[in-house]
């Protein structure tokens, strides 16, 4: 008998934010991003394993992606406007 398992991460955009990418310092939109990895049994992904918010930069020079936490990323979604780090 075979028991196929594995991971599998998605992406989900929340929203965007105004303020400036902290690696290029270009002003402008970056986008927040929720990504979270399920088990995966025979290709149904059945338990939530981790799950990780990150700010992304739209410059396509630079695409920093910055890990930040539940808390911070809605702060961020409900003002609509960030800090330049």
């Amino acid at each position: 008998m075979f028991l196929i398992f594995g991971l599998r991460t998605k992406a989900q955009r929340l929203g965007t934010v105004l303020m400036a990418c902290r690696v290029c310092g270009q002003p402008g939109n970056l986008l927040v991003v929720r990504e979270v990895t399920k088990l995966s049994l025979f290709f149904v992904p059945l338990i939530p394993v981790r799950t990780k918010y990150v700010v992304q930069c739209v410059n396509p020079y630079c695409g920093d992606r910055t890990k930040v936490s539940a808390g911070e990323a809605r702060r961020l979604l409900a003002t609509g406007v960030g800090s330049a780090r």
